[in-house]
Formats: structure tokens, C-alpha cells, sequence
């Protein structure tokens, strides 16, 4: 992802502070009057002098007076070019500031692509279909393989990347910051989730299939390195706050030992203590190996021999509704989840920046964000079917156009 930083170079601006009088130092605001940034890219406003509190308010659509942010540091971005005036108050019981800032956003000079640009980081969660989706070959390494992901859900191609058992995740972005639009869906991520045409329970009312739900997170480039190393938060779907839901949740799985002599379950399993994993929970089980996939289940680029994950554990969606283990149905979750409906099921494969939360479950206001993060939200067995893995297969920014638009001389 290229720099979210394009704004002309700071240079601290000496001003007046409220109520100050000849002979009192003027105050090093660190804040320049005039900005210049492109549209759909992020600026950071940091103001150097210390104060009690820290309001930033923008004119709202009627012109009147709008706070945006009560942080000391401000992450402007905007969907669209034009003259923006952001006003920074800062309380202080001896010399409070009040300063206003004119942000100028251009339109870019090449046009962004709706599409997936980068992916930053692949490490799945040992499962039946890792080191095939997409396929490993001896001697990649960890950037090789994000390459590989990039070449699957990059641009408009749609071709699926697993991420294993629960925890296993995939983080991207795109060429640009994708911006908060208060009321509109933002970003939508395409899976393979689909209904099933006939379900044995006469009295199911929720939709199920196949639905391997996986959990979106969130970060801005706070510190512009390009990397995702920020603070992350989660997109609250329609389960976070469901009692069965577990919050800080943390699993590690432990690679088999070379001397590791399978246990064979049934004609399906042939393996049911394949790879032991260990939850704070004090739960703990097997991914289980089956017949149809015979390769590696634990990542071969990966040379750790104990690998966790950790975050928010969803139910369990999976019921086995023969009662023989023959026919399981992933029941679908209403909505806030990758890879939990068909991706023809409206909206539903879409989300909303404003659904991010902390780590404390407290909703925070994000101007746009510039890294997202998807991990399998389940940790499960299905007998035959295997574990429950969030594939997806590409990403779209809903605020881009599909195709290249004529943008107006700058």
C-alpha cells in the first residue's frame, strides 16, 4: 500500500494562545494552517502542545458546527475533492487554543482501483484444505505465499484462499484508504457460502448451508510505515454480542510429532488426533484429518511448531441434523460475517466501517481505515466436512467505481 501520508511537510506554527497577554511565549502548535492531501487517503493532524482535552469539529452538511474526534490526534480523509476547514480546540486552564486548519483534497492523478491491491499478511490455521488454496511449494516462504493470495483475490480475480481452522487470517488493502460513509455499506468480501437445497429438520428457520463465518477487523496506518502493526478493531457482526459468544478468546495448535501415529476414526477420519490445539477456555481437541484431503494441514512455510491466535470465537453453526453424521447444515449468522451468505444474498456479504469496536466493545468513529483483516470467526469439527474455514475470495471498495472514471483537471 503506497504512503497514506501526502500532505505538504509539517512546520510547527507559533500562535496566541486564548487570553494571552505581551510577554507571555507564543505556543508551538505543531500544526500548520494549509494542507494538501488526496482524496481517499489519510491524513494525521498531530498537535505538539499539551492540553487537558482535545475537540476537533468540522461544518456539518447545514453549516452548522460538527465535533469529528475528542483524540489528540486527528485522522482526516475524504471522500471527495474540495476545500474542508477543521477546527482543533484544546483546553487548558491557563492558555486554551483554538486554531482552524484548511485542508485542501485533490482528486488523485490515476484512478483507484476498487479491487484488492496488497496483501500483507497470510498465516492460516492448520487445516484441510491449507497449502492447496493456494498451493505450496517447497521452499516458499511467507511472502511468497502472500503473493500467491494476492494473485487469487487481487484485481477482479475471484479464486478462493483458505484460512484454516479458527484464527487463521489474511490481511489486505487496497491502493487508498477506504472512507466511512455514515448510512452506506463500505466494503463488501466475496466467500463461497451457499444454502443448502434441502435440510432434513423440517423446523429449521434460519438459513443454512454451508456458512464458515469469518470475523472482520479494522486499522488505520496511524504511524505511515505501511504496515500493519496499528491498533485493530473488530466490526461487531450480529453475534458479538450474543451470551455464547466469547471474547478474548486465544487457541494454540501444536504441530504432530514426526513418530505421530494416526487414530482412525471411522471410513471418513483418518485421523480424529491429527493436530492437538489448546484453548483459554480450558477446551481442547484435534483438527481432524479425512480422507479427501491426504497434503500437510499445518502451513509448510510455516517452521514454528506451536502456532496461536487469538480474538473473538463465535458459536458454534454447525448441526448435524441426520443425527448419523451424514448430512451436517452450517446455519447461516444474520449478518456481519465473511464467508456466512451467498454472495449473491444482497448486502449481506457487505459491511460498515461504523460497526468497529474496541477491545472493550466500544464503538469507535473511524474516518476510513487502510488494512483489513479477516480470521475464521468458529472453531469446530464437522466429521466428514472437516473444520470449519473461512475462504474468501475477493474485496471490493463500494465507494470506487468499477472501471476507470475521467477525473477533472486539478
Amino acid at each position: 500500500m503506497k504512503s497514506i501520508y501526502s500532505y505538504i511537510s509539517i512546520i510547527s506554527v507559533a500562535l496566541t494562545s486564548a487570553g494571552c497577554s505581551d510577554g507571555v511565549p507564543m505556543v508551538n502548535l505543531g500544526i500548520d494552517n494549509v494542507y494538501s492531501v488526496y482524496r481517499m487517503r489519510t491524513l494525521r493532524l498531530h498537535p505538539e502542545y499539551p492540553g487537558e482535552s482535545y475537540v476537533w469539529s468540522m461544518p456539518d452538511a447545514h453549516g452548522r458546527d460538527s465535533v469529528v474526534c475528542t483524540q489528540r490526534d486527528y485522522y482526516f480523509c475524504a471522500p471527495k475533492a474540495g476545500d474542508y476547514e477543521v477546527t482543533l480546540r484544546i483546553a487548558s486552564p491557563t492558555d486554551p487554543v483554538e486554531h482552524s486548519v484548511l485542508i485542501k483534497v485533490w482528486n488523485e492523478d490515476v484512478a483507484y482501483s476498487r479491487y484488492i491491491s496488497e496483501v500483507l499478511e497470510y498465516r492460516p490455521a492448520p487445516g484441510q484444505f491449507i497449502n492447496e488454496l493456494p498451493k505450496y511449494e517447497p521452499g516458499d516462504t511467507e511472502k511468497d505465499m502472500c503473493r500467491k493470495v494476492l494473485e487469487c483475490i487481487g484485481g477482479k480475480n475471484d479464486i478462493l484462499v483458505s484460512l484454516g481452522n479458527y484464527g487463521g487470517y489474511v490481511t489486505f488493502a487496497f491502493d487508498h484508504t477506504v472512507v466511512n460513509v455514515p448510512g452506506q455499506y463500505d466494503f463488501r468480501i466475496d466467500g463461497n457460502s451457499f444454502y443448502s437445497a434441502s435440510n432434513p429438520n423440517p423446523d429449521a428457520t434460519n438459513p443454512g448451508g454451508s456458512a464458515e463465518p469469518g470475523i472482520v477487523m479494522v486499522s488505520v496506518d496511524c504511524n505511515g510505515n505501511g504496515i500493519p502493526d496499528d491498533p485493530w478493531y473488530e466490526l461487531a457482526g450480529s453475534e458479538y454480542a450474543n451470551p455464547a459468544t466469547r471474547h478474548n478468546y486465544s487457541v494454540t495448535y501444536h504441530r504432530p510429532s514426526p513418530d505421530h501415529q494416526p487414530v482412525r476414526k471411522d471410513g471418513n477420519i483418518t485421523d480424529a488426533e491429527y493436530i492437538r490445539y489448546e484453548g483459554n477456555d480450558g477446551v481442547s481437541g484435534y483438527v481432524e484429518r479425512n480422507v479427501y484431503h491426504s497434503q500437510d494441514y499445518w502451513p509448510g512455510w510455516i517452521s514454528d511448531d506451536v502456532m496461536s491466535f487469538s480474538g473473538t470465537l463465535l458459536p458454534r453453526n454447525g448441526v448435524d441434523e441426520s443425527h448419523q453424521g451424514s448430512y451436517y447444515v452450517l446455519y447461516c449468522f444474520p449478518w456481519g460475517y465473511v464467508d456466512n451468505h451467498p454472495n449473491n444474498a444482497g448486502d449481506l456479504s457487505c459491511f460498515k466501517i461504523d460497526w468497529a469496536v474496541d477491545a472493550f466493545g466500544r464503538p469507535v468513529h473511524l474516518e476510513g481505515v487502510d488494512f483489513i483483516r479477516v480470521y475464521t470467526g468458529v472453531n469446530q469439527q464437522c466429521g466428514w466436512l472437516g473444520e470449519t474455514s473461512t475462504e474468501i475470495s475477493r474485496a471490493e471498495d463500494l465507494h470506487v467505481p468499477d472501471g476507470t472514471v475521467p477525473l477533472p483537471d486539478v
